[in-house]
């Protein structure tokens, strides 16, 4: 069953109905694909961090075993009740991606544990995906596809965050928060939440946008995303420098992480918007970058091609593995990261 319009999809997560046993959630917009599993995951077991109730596997370990995913919903809950399986499903293979559809197809039949309800993350599956057609043709089974975010979405996604720490914007100043939000939903959340820090959690302040404005004219704080901009921008020694004084004022590595895929994102972002022929402001408002950064970002997306930056994410991904799990220092593993992409910004021209 495939879930399209927005009151539909709020109706199913609100309360799935009894019948279904498997949800497909997919699209380029990785961000809201998260939330909205992890949404729906909330939904359907009390814990989804339980060992015993919940199990996660990937594309890799199906390829691996072939009977792992039919065996995973076959399995009954140690607790009793519902058993909650994750699937990452990233894979581009063709016969992976039909070997899937067909334990799914079975499972939606009441081949297997009718307890057990999957929900497979995906990328981008084309309207040729066997899992695709499945899940948006099958009773018992449902498909939610993930685009980026219209504005009335930033902005309703926007306004209930804000409710839910006690703040508010006045309309003015919700308009004009809400044109200068990128509509990539990870993104947009995390200047939402920067936001709320700004007004105060818990304050019942509406800020109007005379106050606004002084919030979009700060900059980003301290000193991280400052060196995540110094390293995209090529300044070798200040990323290094700004760093290094982020990690003296308290910050972590996942901090790095995060300041320097926050950037990249907009990079990227930023990037698109340009290709798709967008004026060099309406492209910087739509992703997000501040005014007093635009000259630098604009530069920036110039300098930087796709494919370097498409190379990068797994640099990016696997720093960030290294600072969760190894037992290097955080800083030491930032600051290579930070180092090697100044490296191939200034072979890139900057």
């Amino acid at each position: 069953m495939k879930l399209a319009k927005r009151a539909e999809i709020d109706a199913f997560f609100a309360k799935p109905p009894a019948n279904m046993v498997g949800v497909l959630v997919y699209g380029k917009d990785r961000s809201q694909v998260i939330e909205r599993c992890t949404a729906l995951a909330k939904r359907i077991v009390p814990d989804i961090t339980d060992p015993f109730n919940v199990s996660l596997i990937t594309d890799t370990d199906i390829e691996g075993d072939a009977g792992r995913l039919e065996g995973e919903l076959q399995s009954l809950s140690l607790m009793g009740g519902k058993r909650l399986v994750r699937l990452k499903f990233f894979s581009e293979k063709a016969a992976l991606d039909k070997a899937v559809a067909a334990s799914l197809k079975a499972h939606a039949a009441g081949d297997f544990n009718k307890d057990a309800f999957i929900i497979i993350e995906a990328g981008g599956l084309g309207s040729d995906s066997a899992l695709r057609r499945l899940a948006d043709a099958d009773k018992n089974l449902a498909s939610i596809a993930c685009y980026e975010d219209e504005t009335g979405d930033v902005v309703r996604m926007a306004r209930e965050a804000l409710a839910a720490d006690g703040v508010s914007l006045s309309s003015a100043a919700m308009d004009i928060f809400a044109q200068r939000l990128p509509k990539e939903r990870g993104i947009a959340r995390q200047e939402i939440e920067r936001l709320i820090l700004f007004i105060g959690p818990g304050s019942h302040k509406t800020l109007n946008e005379v106050e606004l404005q002084e919030f979009l004219g700060v900059e980003p704080e301290a000193s991280l995303f400052k060196a995540a901009s110094d390293a995209f921008g090529g300044r070798m020694k200040a990323a290094q420098a700004g760093l290094r004084r982020a990690f003296a004022e308290g910050e972590s590595g996942p901090d790095a992480m995060r300041a320097i895929s926050l950037q990249y994102n907009k990079l990227k972002l930023l990037k698109s918007m340009l290709e798709k022929g967008l004026g060099t402001k309406e492209a910087a408002r739509n992703a997000g970058v501040f005014w007093k950064d635009e000259d630098d970002m604009l530069r920036q997306a110039r300098a930087w091609n796709f494919s370097t930056l498409d190379a990068l994410a797994r640099d990016l991904i696997d720093a960030d593995k290294q600072c969760k799990s190894t037992g290097m220092p955080d800083l030491l593993i930032a600051e290579r990261l930070y180092l090697q992409i100044a490296g191939r910004a200034n072979r890139a021209g900057l």
